[in-house]
Parts: C-alpha cells; structure tokens; sequence
C-alpha cells in the first residue's frame, strides 16, 4: 500500500463508481472505496483489486464526510485523488418542488462534496499535488425541468469547483468537474429502455461508465487548467432537449 499513491472515490461501490475504482486499481492505484449501505458489494470490489480498503461514512450527515476525510488523511502519505461520485437521484419537477427531495439533493450532491473536498484540500498529504474531482451533469448546459432538485444540486456543486480552485493554497493542487451524459439505467428505467434513451446525443452512441473512468485517469495526472469541467456525454449537453431522455424515449415509444 505505502508504494502506491491512494485515491478515494465516494459511492465507489456501485455504477460509475466502481468502475472509476477499477480504473484506478488496474493503474496501480491504492483505492478507497467509500460506501453508506452497500458493503456488501464494497468489500467485493475491494477483493477484486490489487490494492483498496472500504471506508464508510454518511453522506446526509452533515459531520460524517469530513471526520472520514482527517481520520484518512492522519494515516495516508501520498492521497492525491479524491473523486466525489456518489449521490441521489429523485424526482421531482419545475412545477412542484418535493421538500424532502431538496433537502436530501441538496446535502448529498452539493454539501456534503464541497466539505469534504475542503476537508481533502486542508489535509490531505499527496506529492505533486492533489486532485478533487467533482462528478456532475451534462444538465448543466442541457436542463430540462424534471429532476428539479438534483439539477439544482448538480449546478450548486458545479459552482464550487472554480470557488475552491481559487482558494488553493498550494498551486500544485487542481479542482475539477466531469459531467457525465446518460450512462446507466436510472430511476425506475429498464435496461431496454436505456439503449434508446441514452442514445439520444450527438453521436448516437451510448456514453460507457469506462469512459468516465478513463477520464477521471487523465485528469489524476493534473495536465488540465484547475477549475475546468469536462463533458463526457457523447455530445447531449449541445442538445435542446425539453424533458429528461428516460421520458423522452417513452414518448417517442407510445
């Protein structure tokens, strides 16, 4: 473990998250998978890699994120990356605001990433500088009213990557955001249903959770201006689209 650099990659059990764990663990990264209530699928991806640990904390809470990142922190020489992956899904829509979908949106997507990768930059110990990277949305350029609150979150995270860019203390340090398109069924989306909704981009291809994980690789190697976000969507978020594609689709299909 000492020979390897370690990253920590949260909701790293599941979906794009594992898959950037797997990246990372392939390259000779030490991985840190950050589960809430998957460790059962944590601890089998931790046996899959080379080198990784689970660690596990409650992203709702509003102290569980950054005690997880000091305690870490304390015991780890070289931690240069931290990907901020994990979040909620759920819907609500631009006529009707549900409370408890913001409440939870907005401290899970938004809060909770921004402490702890002010927590990451304040104490994490890494060599050439370290790397917090937000996972975002493509529904950045291209929102549509269903969703509402998880579009807002996703757009409150997104304004703390050039925020806290400018706040490094160490110039060596990056912050950076990668706004995947569709990639996996969501919601209560079958998997039939993904190949006609996540097709519905420029290329008409279907963006694949190792093309997130590939670039979340590159941006570890810091060549990237810090503050900078990069869209992985296969070309969705230079669309106009008027709803989310999980309805679109369904629309199209009735």
């Amino acid at each position: 473990m000492s020979a390897r650099p370690a990253m920590l990659v949260t909701g790293g059990a599941k979906r794009l998250g594992a898959a950037i764990a797997r990246a990372f663990g392939a390259a000779g990264w030490h991985v840190m998978i950050h589960y809430g209530r998957s460790r059962a699928q944590a601890e089998a991806l931790a046996a899959e890699l080379p080198s990784a640990e689970i660690v596990a904390c409650e992203l709702d809470d509003w102290n569980e994120g950054p005690a997880m990142v000091e305690a870490l922190a304390a015991r780890l020489e070289d931690w240069r990356v931290m990907v901020n992956c994990a979040g909620v899904f759920n819907l609500d829509t631009a006529q009707a605001l549900a409370p408890a979908v913001f409440e939870s949106a907005m401290r899970v997507n938004a809060a909770t990433p921004a402490r702890i990768g002010q927590a990451f930059l304040a104490h994490a110990r890494a060599s050439g500088g370290r790397r917090l990277i937000h996972v975002t949305d493509q529904k950045l350029r291209n929102p549509n009213p269903d969703f509402f609150s998880y579009t807002m979150s996703k757009h409150a995270l997104a304004a703390t990557i050039p925020m806290l860019s400018m706040a490094r203390a160490d110039p060596r340090d990056r912050v950076y955001g990668i706004a995947p398109g569709a990639i996996l069924a969501s919601h209560d989306q079958t998997e039939a249903e993904t190949e006609v909704s996540h097709r519905m981009n420029l290329l008409r291809r279907k963006t694949l959770p190792q093309d997130i994980a590939g670039t979340a690789l590159f941006l570890a190697q810091g060549w990237l201006a810090s503050g900078e976000t990069v869209y992985v969507d296969s070309g969705q978020h230079l669309l106009s689209q008027p709803r989310d594609v999980l309805f679109l689709a369904r629309q199209d299909a009735e």
